[in-house]
């Protein structure tokens, strides 16, 4: 199943990391950044919401649709960004997790969180904004990468909604419910 039969219940229908999801709410939505040299926008005297410091991204032939149990595309991906960023995995303050609602993908993440960033996965919040805005397909990843700005620049982690009874599969600090006020001066965004 990928999307939910819970859409006549929209502010309960999208549940990430929940032992009672059942597939994903498509949403609608968009983010616009400018992006430029960081120091070209201090030149300036921009507003700086953040800095895109690694990017990476993986792809693979598993199965059509289906993901590795393992997780390992997604953490090769997560180190090489990493790397690319200098940043260390205990560096990572919170993370901005695709949690899509569904339990190949929300097993498939934890996974990749663990083999990528090891023990540290265990101490780093993590939420997934698709419990409040659904899956807006192709416009998520702006979506996610805004709210990930936001989440440093005002040292708040959103909340992933509707997480009342977690996955014993999803065992990270999933931020169930309610924001959390965190210091938050690197995100990791996989969306």
């Amino acid at each position: 199943k990928a999307t939910t039969p819970r859409n006549d219940d929209p502010k309960h229908a999208s549940r990430p990391f929940d032992n009672t999801r059942n597939g994903f709410v498509l949403g609608e939505g968009a983010a616009m950044f400018v992006l430029e040299e960081l120091e070209a926008a201090r030149r300036r005297g921009a507003h700086v919401y953040a800095e895109i410091a690694g990017y990476a991204s993986r792809c693979n032939a598993f199965h059509m649709t289906g993901l590795r149990p393992d997780g390992r595309e997604m953490a090769e991906a997560i180190r090489t960004a990493l790397n690319e960023a200098k940043v260390n995995p205990e560096d990572i303050d919170y993370i901005n997790a695709h949690g899509s609602g569904t339990k190949q993908n929300d097993r498939h993440e934890t996974a990749a969180f663990k083999r990528s960033i090891g023990d540290h996965a265990y101490r780093t919040p993590v939420s997934s904004i698709k419990s409040m805005v659904g899956h807006s397909l192709g416009a998520i990843g702006s979506i996610e990468i805004a709210a990930s700005a936001l989440a440093m620049e005002n040292n708040v982690v959103p909340p992933t909604a509707n997480l009342r009874e977690p996955d014993p599969e999803c065992d990270l600090d999933y931020v169930p419910l309610v924001a959390r006020d965190w210091r938050t001066d690197t995100a990791l965004t996989v969306g």
